[in-house]
């Protein structure tokens, strides 16, 4: 579980997160959804140590990560895999070099043991066998999966997504949405994704965040979505007429 508690961040005179508080639980695919300029990306990389927050605790199963040393946040960044929105393959690697490249560097596996690993996650995400393949011969869909496997390899008790769906076809998203969802409920993981997605909240949003103006707006799972009455939410989710008409047939369910 990561806990957030009354954080605040600024850049000058820009108060981008105010007093934010949010829980994100073990086991569930927890999602950040808001507008561009919103704070949810400050937030993702609040959370991770990529900025430090102004005030406030950021908690990893009740560790304080804003008062830990480099070392300790090292530690703690051991235990957290990233799936970044661009995949962040390395080009000249194979796919098992890209996959191995973690275990590589804080991990004293021996090679046999990173081997057996990297075939492992490639099995767990249905590309066996790809292993000597380069990131130029896979599909967007492939790398994306690929890149999950990465963000598995070392066994993470945290997962961050940053738009996993961005640049994929509808069907390959909903792969890769499942995919996420079934590594989250299998290995326990405190799952965050931030997300433009909206067929993503609908399908796997267990516990949904809506940052608003810097602030956490709204808190719910995916079926309270359909009938809160928060304004700002529905203008946002609900925006399209398509997303209306599933909206009411939700409902009517």
């Amino acid at each position: 579980m990561i806990e957030v508690v009354n954080i605040n961040k600024t850049f000058g005179d820009a108060h981008i997160l105010k007093d934010v508080s949010a829980t994100f639980e073990k086991g569930k695919v927890n999602l950040i959804i808001g507008q561009s300029g919103s704070g949810k990306s400050v937030l993702a990389k609040c959370i991770v140590g990529l900025h430090e927050v102004d005030s406030g605790q950021i908690l990893y199963d009740g560790r304080d990560f804003t008062k830990m040393d480099r070392l300790l946040r090292k530690e703690i960044r051991q235990e957290i895999g990233m799936l970044f929105q661009g995949s962040a393959l390395f080009d000249s690697m194979t796919v098992e070099e890209n996959i191995m490249f973690p275990l590589t560097m804080f991990t004293k596996m021996s090679r046999k043991e990173m081997q057996d690993r990297v075939n492992f996650c490639l099995e767990r995400v249905n590309l066996a066998g790809r292993n000597k393949l380069y990131p130029a011969e896979c599909s967007g869909g492939m790398q994306k999966r690929i890149a999950i496997a990465r963000a598995i390899s070392m066994n993470p008790k945290y997962l961050f997504c940053d738009e996993p769906n961005s640049g994929l076809d509808p069907q390959t998203s909903i792969l890769i949405d499942n995919l996420i969802r079934e590594i989250t409920y299998e290995y326990e993981i405190t799952t965050i994704v931030i997300t433009h997605d909206m067929n993503s909240v609908i399908e796997i949003g267990d516990s949904v965040i809506f940052i608003n103006k810097g602030q956490n707006w709204w808190q719910g799972d995916r079926k309270s979505i359909i009938t809160t009455d928060n304004q700002e939410i529905n203008d946002f989710v609900f925006a399209s007429d398509f997303m209306k008409e599933i909206k009411e047939k939700m409902k009517s369910e």
